[in-house]
């Protein structure tokens, strides 16, 4: 999903391949078709400006190097060559079914679940689209719908994790920020990594699609980063401070307010640690 030119001699230099990625998901080859670019403006961009057929299998796009990645809210989200691991998945769901909320709230949790059994500890989640390591931002999610009518509903599940970012970067907007490699000894191959999150999404969306976000949100509270802590939100003009309650079935997060409990929908808005 993103861009900037630099790679760490200590960084996972072997290339992403598509045959081995297939290669690493075993029985669940056959359900993605996976791609490997050299480069591109973003992943995300490629599925939403050529999106592929509707074959039965699940699509990646994965680059090495991004140009115009991008988060949530028009963020620049920045990557590195080897340093970086940035790719969009596409998911269809049934005819005639609206694309359920929490999108983000899974495809995160898929990724915590991926890295915990790689031996990362700490691992957060913050509402609705990090994934951090004790307070500090490791990955992040940006989920854009497929315009159109008459079309099954489908969503493009962008995620970029840090894995050896190049010393003393800084990234707008993110003064906390971690790679993989502060916090495993060996950093995992490129390859094995996506395939790994990839079985996990593939699971985790498969559980999603069948009960809803109600079937993973106790697992989404239990590492829920901001809980029971004071949060204020931001955006559209205004601000909500509160005690982060977790969130709904739908996905939306709850603060307790002075006033009453609050639902926040996923949108323009960020939160953040009460000051």
């Amino acid at each position: 999903m993103h861009g900037k030119t630099c790679l760490s001699p200590s960084a996972p230099d072997a290339p992403l391949n598509a045959a081995a990625i297939l290669q690493q998901l075993g029985t669940l080859a056959g359900t993605f078709d996976v791609q490997v670019l050299d480069e591109c403006a973003s992943t995300n961009s490629v599925l939403m400006d050529a999106t592929p057929v509707d074959d039965g299998r699940i699509h990646v796009v994965v680059a090495e190097r991004q140009t115009a990645g991008r988060g949530r809210r028009g963020r620049q989200w920045q990557s590195w060559p080897g340093g970086s691991l940035t790719f969009s998945t596409l998911w269809r769901f049934a005819p005639g079914a609206p694309v359920p909320a929490g999108l983000s709230l899974v495809a995160g949790l898929a990724v915590v679940r991926a890295l915990e059994t790689l031996g990362v500890q700490g691992l957060q989640l913050k509402w609705p689209n990090d994934v951090l390591v004790n307070g500090h931002k490791l990955a992040g999610i940006l989920v854009e719908l497929l315009p159109g009518r008459g079309r099954t509903p489908a969503a493009i599940v962008g995620i970029g994790i840090n894995l050896h970012l190049p010393t003393g970067t800084q990234i707008p907007d993110q003064p906390a920020v971690t790679d993989l490699s502060e916090h495993l000894a060996t950093l995992p191959e490129r390859n094995r990594l996506l395939a790994a999150i990839l079985a996990e999404l593939y699971a985790l969306f498969d559980t999603y699609a069948a009960a809803g976000f109600p079937a993973l949100r106790g697992a989404w509270q239990q590492r829920n980063a901001f809980a029971d802590l004071p949060v204020r939100i931001t955006g559209d003009g205004k601000e909500i401070t509160g005690i982060c309650v977790g969130v709904d079935d739908d996905g939306a997060l709850l603060l307790r307010t002075a006033e009453g409990q609050v639902r926040i929908l996923t949108g323009e808005v960020s939160l953040r640690a009460a000051q």
